[in-house]
């Protein structure tokens, strides 16, 4: 396959005028989880900090795309988004999590696709109101339909360990902006890595930068494929959306975190 190679960027701001989808994971649900034990209590400056936050009215709406050099404005105090949520334990529990801390389950962390780490979240279940205040600490789940992963304390917290899947509403606490930064969206996750490479140099006629991130998972080691290296949520999404439509991927856009940045092979 050969056809002419295009530049990344114009690409790009055709498609910064799509709107961002809603995010899709991959969940880890623990099918055996370990005889109950007492999570850890959230730490005293996570609580402090989510009493200040508390009053602070949920954003009605997501800010405008970034357009030419002009700076995107911070994301409202309160920004939310809803979907569903589930709960990873074991064997992750003791493993290295993106951010490069040690997994702890006992621990109220969480897993996301797109938020910094260290952002500090709400998560309530909206079958039965019941809410945690918890860390992003890793990447996940790159499953549809999933919008985040719970620790095994932080499902507790929410009487969600049972049902494993369960709608919430996911509350950003403090002035982040989740839009800003840069990003990538994966089309493909293969055991094989002759696999990905196939697939790399196949999408290389037509996109660039393209790069595989080895992630070595319980489950053995898995070479995600990833496309672009794009400023900002909206256009990465809107990216996102082209890619499904003209190749048939199933794509996910990700935080491009420093350490899986372009150039990885």
């Amino acid at each position: 396959m050969t056809p002419a190679r295009f530049p990344f960027y114009p690409f790009l701001l055709a498609t910064s005028l799509f709107l961002a989808a809603c995010a899709a994971k991959r969940p880890v649900v623990d099918k055996h989880p370990p005889a109950p034990a007492q999570p850890t209590a959230t730490p005293a400056e996570t609580a402090e900090k989510a009493k200040r936050d508390t009053d602070v009215p949920p954003a009605s709406a997501h800010p405008p795309a970034k357009r030419g050099k002009t700076l995107q404005p911070p994301a409202p105090v309160g920004y939310t988004e809803e979907g569903n949520a589930s709960w990873y334990g074991n064997p992750f529990n003791g493993r290295r999590a993106s951010n490069g801390e040690i997994y702890d389950m006992y621990k109220l962390t969480a897993a996301h696709r797109t938020l910094p780490f260290e952002t500090m979240v709400r998560v309530t279940n909206l079958n039965n109101n019941k809410s945690t205040v918890v860390r992003i600490t890793d990447r996940g789940p790159f499953i549809e339909n999933r919008i985040i992963d719970l620790s095994l304390a932080a499902a507790r917290e929410i009487e969600s360990v049972g049902p494993g899947v369960v709608p919430v509403r996911v509350e950003v606490l403090g002035n982040v902006d989740p839009y800003a930064g840069f990003f990538t969206v994966q089309v493909g996750a293969f055991r094989d890595r002759a696999n990905a490479e196939r697939l790399r140099d196949r999408l290389s006629a037509s996109y660039t930068p393209i790069f595989i991130q080895q992630y070595d998972s319980p489950d053995g080691t898995f070479y995600r494929v990833r496309v672009g290296k794009i400023s900002g949520e909206e256009a990465t999404q809107g990216f996102a959306d082209q890619l499904h439509t003209k190749e048939g991927f199933t794509p996910f856009v990700v935080r491009l975190d420093e350490t899986a940045a372009p150039g990885a092979n």
